[in-house]
């Protein structure tokens, strides 16, 4: 069976609603519950390690005032100069930096910057422009270049990948990132379909997909697309590499009080905020949920992205309850 290609004039219109998602109220994920963990007041600061279209940086920079300093990252250019439009839009802003990044770069940022931070987020969902346009590859809805990176400046797009990984490495990929339990056939299916024209599309992965997968035995809820779609995505991007290693050196750069939250979006993301925080826990920081919150009924009726989402959080201890400065030295 193959997959439906869509037509030049319903590219063109999915890419225009994607620029008009791009320039439309961006409805952040979680608002209540970020802003009531973070506890942000007048002059503090405070860091978006995910800006995306500034959701709830433009909410942060209202409660922290002329006197506050923001600072954003996005590995996404685009993304970081549509932020850049709808923040020099408002008035009255305190102090604005964003950064062409990836949050694992906190805490180099922020040491040059002199700064740390009184709170800090990390959502690690996607914009749903990002996952609109055509252009990017990264939903199956619509044809397009199959690229999937989120910095288009580096790596390999998807399609370089699937065209040189070994069936083994493809498998995987899908089962361990995917959760994929028809992995091993739609590896197989891949490689034998390279073998004969070079993956370019999305159109083009998805027709392998679905020739791998026997159509009884497809979930009804989902496209049998959407498991290798996600974990081919999550590789290409390297979501999971070193989100240890970040979550721990964002936390560090926390004044004494601050707090970092971290929205997650996977099972495998809240797996590794999950166990980095009980870590630091015995460190001088203080987990505040000893479950993740999760959206209201009525958020997700009114916002279905972030249906899934799980909300976790870990303030730094004042140097009056631990004895210790910033820098971990004793007061004296």
């Amino acid at each position: 069976m193959s997959a439906r290609v869509c037509s030049s004039a319903e590219v063109l219109s999915a890419r225009r609603i994607a620029e008009e998602k791009m320039n439309a109220v961006h409805v952040p994920v979680m608002m209540n519950e970020v802003l009531r963990a973070l506890e942000l007041r007048r002059g503090d600061v405070v860091v978006d390690g995910t800006l995306g279209l500034a959701g709830h940086s433009l909410r942060f920079l209202k409660e922290i005032g002329p006197e506050g300093t923001l600072v954003g990252f996005d590995w996404d250019e685009t993304m970081l100069a549509q932020a850049r439009e709808r923040l020099a839009a408002e008035d009255g802003l305190g102090r604005v930096e964003l950064v062409h990044a990836d949050f694992r770069e906190i805490g180099s940022v922020l040491d040059g910057l002199g700064l740390y931070a009184n709170g800090m987020l990390l959502d690690l969902g996607l914009n749903s422009a990002q996952i609109e346009d055509p252009e990017r590859g990264i939903a199956f809805k619509f044809e397009g270049p199959l690229d999937m990176r989120m910095d288009r400046s580096r790596g390999e797009p998807a399609s370089a990948l699937l065209n040189r990984l070994s069936p083994v490495e493809i498998e995987r990929i899908l089962f361990e990132l995917g959760d994929e339990r028809w992995a091993k056939a739609i590896a197989k299916k891949i490689v034998e379909v390279r073998r004969a024209t070079p993956l370019r599309t999305t159109t083009d992965l998805v027709n392998a997909i679905l020739a791998a997968v026997p159509t009884g035995a497809r979930d009804k809820r989902i496209h049998p697309a959407t498991r290798s779609f996600q974990a081919i995505r999550v590789y290409v991007n390297r979501e999971l590499e070193g989100l240890d290693d970040a979550l721990r050196g964002a936390a560090e750069r926390l004044a004494p009080g601050g707090t970092l939250v971290v929205l997650s979006y996977q099972s495998g993301e809240d797996r590794i905020a999950k166990t980095v925080f009980r870590e630091l826990a015995e460190e001088g920081f203080e987990d505040l949920y000893r479950k993740p919150l999760v959206p209201t009924a009525q958020e997700t009726t009114m916002n279905p992205r972030s249906r899934s989402a799980k909300l976790r959080a870990i303030r730094r201890a004042k140097p009056a309850e631990t004895g210790l400065a910033v820098d971990g030295q004793e007061e004296t």
